[in-house]
C-alpha cells in the first residue's frame, strides 16, 4: 500500500500537476494557432498570390511528390507562435523583472580615487592604494 501512496503523492504534487496544465494550454494554443494560420493568415497570402491554399502546393521528381505547401502552412504557424510567446510572454516577464531589480545604494561616505578608481573615504587627502594625492571633498 506504501507504493500506491507514494504513486499519489508524485502525481498531486503541485510542480508535476502545473507542468500538465501547461502542457494542455500550450497543445490547445497551437492548435489554435494552427488553425487561424490555415484558415484566415495562408488564404489572405495565397490571395495575393492567386492561389487559394498553401497546402495544395507541391512538385513532382521522378514520380515523387513534395509538398512543400504544408511545410509554408506550419512555418508560419511557428512564427506566430514564436512571435506571440515573445511579445506575450518573454518581454512582459523580463520588464517585471528589470523592474524588481534595483542596483543598491550608493554609499556616500566613499568615493572613487581619480588615479586608481579604488573606493576611498570621501574625506581622505591620499589614496590608500596608489598613494596618490587626493582633494578632500
Amino acid at each position: 500500500m506504501r507504493l500506491l501512496d507514494e504513486f499519489k503523492e508524485f502525481l498531486i504534487r503541485g510542480n508535476l500537476v502545473e507542468i500538465a496544465v501547461g502542457i494542455v494550454i500550450g497543445i490547445a494554443f497551437a492548435a489554435l494557432v494552427t488553425a487561424f494560420v490555415e484558415d484566415l493568415v495562408t488564404p489572405l497570402i495565397a490571395a495575393i498570390g492567386g492561389q487559394p491554399d498553401f497546402s495544395a502546393l507541391d512538385f513532382t521528381i521522378n514520380d515523387s511528390t513534395f509538398r512543400y505547401g504544408d511545410f509554408i502552412n506550419s512555418l508560419i504557424a511557428f512564427i506566430v507562435i514564436a512571435a506571440v510567446i515573445f511579445f506575450f510572454v518573454i518581454k512582459p516577464v523580463n520588464m517585471l523583472i528589470s523592474r524588481q531589480r534595483s542596483e543598491p545604494p550608493l554609499d556616500p561616505s566613499v568615493r572613487k580615487c581619480p588615479e586608481c578608481l579604488s573606493e576611498i573615504p570621501v574625506e581622505a587627502r591620499r589614496c590608500a592604494f596608489c598613494t596618490a594625492v587626493v582633494t578632500p571633498s
